[in-house]
C-alpha cells in the first residue's frame, strides 16, 4: 500500500512539474513572429540596442545645404548605447579671416571627448595648453557637447594643419580651436558620452527621416539561417 501511495505521489509530482514547465514555456510559444525592424524600446534598462542606426549621406548633404550657417556644428543624432550615449555631428566652418598674430579662440567640453574625421577642406587646428581668458558656458548646455566653455589658446598649445582624411582625438577638457581656414573645413565629430550629458534620442530637426532602402541580407534563409520576414502589403495593391 505504501509503495502504491508513493508511486501515485511521484506521478502526481511529475505531472505538476511538467505542467509548470509547460505553463512557463507557454508565453514564449504564444509570441508572434519577430518584429522587423525591432521596436525602439530596450528589453531591459541599460541594454545596448540590438539594431543599427543609419545616417545616410543624403541626410548629411541635406543638412549641410539647408541648415543655417551659424552655429556651424550640427548634431545629427545622439544614440543611447546602453552604458553611454554616442553623438555624431557634422561641422562645416568657413574662412576664419584672422589677421597675422591674432590669438586663437578655443573651446573645451567638460564631459564629452571628440573624434574628428576631416572630410574636406583644410585648416590649422590648435589643441591643448593653457586656456587664457576662460569663460564658462552660460545658460542651458548645448546639444552638441554639453557643458564647457571658451577662451584663448595659451602656453603649451600645439598647432598643425589638417586636411581631408586626417583623424584627431580630442579628450574632454582639452582646448581646441581653428585658424588658417582659407576656404572651408568640414568634418564629422564622434562624441562618446559616458556621463550622459547629451540628450539621448536627439535627431537634428532638419534631418531627413526616410530610412535607407533595405536590401536582401546575404545568407538569410539559406542553410540553417531563418528566412527573412514577409514584406508588408502595400496599401492599394494586391
Amino acid at each position: 500500500m505504501k509503495v502504491k501511495l508513493f508511486g501515485s505521489v511521484a506521478v502526481l509530482a511529475a505531472v505538476v512539474a511538467g505542467g509548470t514547465m509547460m505553463s512557463a514555456q507557454a508565453p514564449a510559444q504564444a509570441q508572434g513572429p519577430a518584429v522587423f525592424p525591432p521596436p525602439a524600446a530596450k528589453i531591459q534598462e541599460g541594454d545596448a540596442p540590438n539594431y543599427a542606426f543609419d545616417i545616410p549621406k543624403a541626410d548629411i548633404d541635406y543638412v549641410l545645404k539647408n541648415s543655417p550657417p551659424s552655429p556651424p556644428d550640427r548634431q545629427l543624432r545622439v544614440v543611447d548605447m546602453g552604458k553611454y550615449n554616442l553623438g555624431v555631428g557634422i561641422i562645416r566652418r568657413g574662412p576664419t579671416n584672422e589677421r597675422p598674430g591674432d590669438p586663437v579662440p578655443v573651446l573645451w567640453h567638460d564631459y564629452t571627448p571628440e573624434i574628428y574625421y576631416i572630410t574636406s577642406g583644410s585648416g590649422i587646428l590648435t589643441t591643448g595648453g593653457v586656456i587664457l581668458n576662460q569663460r564658462v558656458g552660460a545658460g542651458v548646455p548645448n546639444t552638441m557637447n554639453g557643458p564647457g566653455g571658451s577662451g584663448i589658446a595659451g602656453p603649451g598649445a600645439y598647432s598643425r594643419r589638417v586636411s581631408a582624411g586626417d583623424i584627431i582625438i580630442v579628450p574632454n577638457k582639452v582646448a581646441h580651436g581653428w585658424s588658417g581656414v582659407t576656404d572651408h573645413i568640414e568634418y564629422l565629430s564622434y562624441r562618446p558620452d559616458p556621463d550622459r550629458v547629451l540628450p539621448a534620442g536627439w535627431v537634428y530637426p532638419m534631418l531627413l527621416r526616410q530610412p535607407p532602402t533595405q536590401v536582401p541580407t546575404p545568407g538569410v534563409g539559406r542553410g540553417g539561417a531563418p528566412a527573412a520576414p514577409a514584406a508588408p502589403a502595400t496599401p492599394g495593391r494586391e
